[in-house]
């Protein structure tokens, strides 16, 4: 299992299937980033810091389930109607909330740590999302079990991830170089379109997950 593989077919699919995806995923998107943008203007900046925390588990799963959803529509030949795939990923909004909330703790807790537990946190439960909504455990079984299946496959994983949200990290800090006060139209984009192509790291993880799963566990 090669990750440049990995990552060479995951672009070809988000490529193939961009306008899906973009479709189904950058409504809700654009969403997240206008009510970030209005608690922003809102907040007191020297407030209560999970403001942001709180807003994206509230958008965050929806379109993360739809996207996981279709991804494993599409390993099957099938293509569901979009109504569908979000009516699913409201049923699964409560568990989905909490497993992101618990991971995102988890991880912040970890980055605080000198980062290395952190980035071991990002590694190990990287699967944990795919594991609620595809084979339906709940939220501390599924980080059980992603615990499990990326034994063994850490450093692969650490690539695919470090190699798609890098060049991320880098534009966005880029971005703000450039537009250290952006208007709120230019920051709605900017922030828009960084949130959607981390959807890529969810595509490729996905590949990884199917690749990893199909295996026999020892």
């Amino acid at each position: 299992m090669n990750p440049f593989d990995v990552l060479r077919d995951s672009l070809y699919f988000f490529k193939r299937h961009l306008g899906r995806i973009a479709q189904l995923c950058l409504p809700l998107v654009v969403l997240e980033a206008v009510l970030q943008q209005g608690v922003d203007n809102i907040a007191d900046p020297e407030g209560f810091p999970g403001y942001s925390l709180i807003l994206g588990l509230l958008v965050y799963p929806l379109y993360t389930a739809v996207l996981i959803l279709f991804l494993d529509a599409r390993t099957r030949g099938e293509s569901p109607r979009s109504r569908d795939l979000l009516a699913a990923a409201v049923a699964l909004w409560p568990r989905f909330a909490l497993l992101t909330a618990i991971n995102t703790l988890l991880i912040l807790v970890g980055v605080s740590l000198y980062l290395l537990p952190g980035l071991w946190l990002m590694v190990t439960l990287a699967f944990s999302e795919y594991l609620l909504v595809l084979r339906g455990l709940a939220p501390l079984a599924a980080m059980r079990e992603s615990l499990n299946l990326t034994r063994g496959h850490f450093w692969r994983i650490l690539l695919c991830i470090l190699a798609v949200m890098g060049p991320l990290w880098l534009l966005k800090g880029a971005s703000v170089s450039v537009y250290p006060h952006p208007h709120p139209l230019v920051s709605l984009l900017i922030d828009s379109a960084h949130s959607f192509l981390q959807l890529f790291t969810s595509v490729v993880l996905f590949r990884m997950f199917m690749l990893i799963a199909e295996k026999p566990q020892p």
